[in-house]
């Protein structure tokens, strides 16, 4: 695993009033347009450092994600911007952040509408993802999946990984537990072999890729007060990350067993009924 990029904001292109961490379109030096999230938004630095882990996690097992960065906020950055609320988050956002590729042109996905560019097996491997990392929004309601250049591509995982706001709860019984809010998964119905998915993803996040992936959170963004309140260094942060990882994905992964269920009952659910105006 590579290091992350590293890109100066130099234009507060346009807002995305959605999600917890209140994302912009932003312009970078050298790097181009991104869609950042910002440390200062209402999750703070462990919704960026969930957005990271997952993002590369993803990566790494081969699933469309746009390209990840870090996105540097400089004082003087915004500062010309006449939204109040926006220049309070810039000025609480100055350092690191985290940002993705932007897709110009990009769609929401809609199963009704775009469901045949996710076959099965990808749809099974998104699943077992978000079981993993304990990802709660990828519903059908808020699937937060693009669709670019025909393809579907994952965005929006700060939700994902909510063991690291309650730490000092979380022994190896609570992190190994079965994920039940898979069963609202806006592809579950769709997915294919989840037994399959799992021992493909499985092998490709090996113990050493999960070291590399969680190496590459950077300092700076470790430094943030809602991760220094339960560590004192960068170090203990990442090897708290690397070791909650490390025990999810050992086998027998409950996790697996609790998406195979919820498939089957979602199967056998009646479609919702359709209803007319006259």
């Amino acid at each position: 695993m590579t290091e992350l990029p590293v890109y100066t904001a130099t234009r507060y292109v346009q807002p995305l009033r959605e999600g917890g961490t209140l994302p912009a379109v932003v312009d970078t030096h050298g790097g181009g347009l991104f869609v950042a999230k910002f440390r200062g938004a209402g999750q703070g630095a462990k919704a960026l450092v969930a957005e990271l882990l997952v993002g590369m996690i993803a990566q790494a097992a081969r699933l469309p994600v746009p390209e990840l960065a870090l996105i540097e906020v400089l004082p003087e950055f915004g500062r010309g911007e006449p939204d109040p609320e926006i220049q309070d988050l810039l000025k609480a956002s100055v350092g690191l952040n985290m940002g993705l590729r932007y897709l110009d042109g990009a769609f929401n996905f809609q199963p009704s509408v775009a469901g045949d560019l996710v076959d099965p097996e990808l749809a099974a491997r998104i699943v077992w993802l978000d079981a993993f990392t304990t990802n709660p929004d990828r519903t059908a309601r808020n699937p937060n999946l693009l669709i670019w250049e025909r393809r579907p591509w994952l965005i929006d995982h700060g939700a994902a990984l909510y063991a690291q706001h309650k730490w000092g709860s979380v022994d190896e019984t609570r992190t190994r537990t079965p994920f039940p809010l898979i069963r609202d998964h806006v592809l579950l119905a769709a997915s294919g072999d989840l037994r399959a998915a799992d021992a493909e993803m499985a092998a490709a996040l090996s113990a050493e890729v999960l070291e590399e992936i969680v190496a590459v959170l950077p300092d700076a963004l470790l430094a943030d007060p809602a991760i220094t309140a339960d560590f004192a260094t960068a170090p203990e942060a990442r090897e708290r990350y690397l070791r909650y990882l490390t025990e999810r994905i050992q086998a027998p992964r409950t996790f697996v067993d609790e998406a195979i269920n919820a498939r089957e009952v979602r199967r056998r659910e009646p479609p919702p009924r359709l209803s007319s105006r006259r």
